[in-house]
Order: structure tokens, then sequence, then C-alpha cells
């Protein structure tokens, strides 16, 4: 029996960013991209992910933006919030993942997304272990978070495996010992976890 190191995002939910940026735009000559870079893919979205934004300033941030809209901070935040929807196969596959292996959760995430995530997605939840970036502050393409996880369970390299859909994580992970999966589909995980 394995430990699996289960990603979130693009593996249990895909992840629409856009839907966010359209539904905070301030009208629709805004620049949609610039939203998306701003927020969804840039320098400010890792320092939340690691923590170090706390996640009311990241909303304030928002709302006081010209390029969005005059929303409250609830309505900044559902929008935040509403940009998952569930992978195919992904409630069959963790059953299946979870009669032969124990699952931890490895995630680059913020407190938001999380809590809406643990409400909207039963699978998430009683899970053994949880390493969320904004928590420990590493992202999973440092060797750095895998470390941790190591230093923090007592356990060796071998004993885990990565589930991930970025492979600049799967690197990482391997640079420290870690087997990795690359995830592109349920039926191709569960047929690489076997063979591995």
């Amino acid at each position: 029996m394995s430990i699996i190191l289960l990603d979130i995002g693009n593996v249990i939910v895909s992840v629409d960013f856009l839907r966010f940026c359209r539904g905070v735009l301030s009208d629709s000559t805004s620049d949609l991209q610039a939203v998306y870079r701003k927020y969804c893919g840039g320098e400010l979205k890792m320092k939340l992910e690691q923590g170090i934004i706390p996640p009311l300033d990241y909303l304030c941030m928002i709302g006081r933006d010209s390029l969005t809209g005059n929303m409250s901070h609830g309505e900044i935040r559902e929008r935040w919030q509403d940009v998952f929807s569930p992978m195919e196969g992904a409630e069959e596959g963790v059953e299946i993942l979870s009669r032969e292996h124990k699952l931890w959760i490895m995630s680059d995430t913020d407190p938001l997304h999380f809590a809406f995530l643990l409400t909207k997605y039963p699978l998430l939840r009683e899970r053994d272990r949880y390493y969320l970036s904004y928590e420990h502050g590493f992202m999973k393409s440092s060797p750095e978070a895998f470390q941790h996880v190591l230093n923090d369970s007592g356990l060796a390299a071998h004993e885990f495996i990565l589930i991930d859909d970025k492979p600049e994580n799967c690197r990482a992970a391997e640079s420290v010992g870690i087997k990795s999966i690359r995830f592109e589909t349920w039926p191709e995980t569960i047929t690489a976890l076997a063979a591995l």
C-alpha cells in the first residue's frame, strides 16, 4: 500500500478562471486577459496560495481595481470560488485508489478555494492529511514542498506516489525520490498506477 499525494485542480475538479474574470469585469470593454494575468496566473495569486497575502486583502485588491466592477467582497469571493467543475471519472477514480492506498491531498491552493472545495466535493473530506500551499508556504513546483511532506510525515520517499497534472510538479517530486504519475485522464492514471 502506497500513500498517494493527490492533486485537486484538473485532477478532481477542472478549473476555469475565465469564469471568474468574466464575472468581475467592470464592463464588456474591460480587458479580460488583463484580469486573468493579474489575478489568476501571476505573482499575486502565487502569494495568495503561499499564505503571504491574506484572502481579505486579495479580495480588497480585486475590488479596488479599475478593471473590475463595483462589487462587495462577498460577491467577489463567490465569483472567485465559482471556478470549479467535477472532472469526469474523479469520484470513481478516488474510490478505486482508496481501496488499496492511503490518499493524502496535496494542493497549491488558497483558503477561499479550499474551504469551498471541502463543502462542495465530499470526496475531499476525511482524508488522513492535507498538504496545502497556503499553510506550509511551498508551491509544488519546488522540491521543498515534497521535502516538507517527507520531513513532516517521517516517512521515506519510496512510500509515496504523486498524481498531478503539471509536469513541473512531477519533476519536483521525483527530484526528492517520490514517484509520480502525470494525470491526463482517470482511466490512464489507474492503469499507470497498476503498472508501477
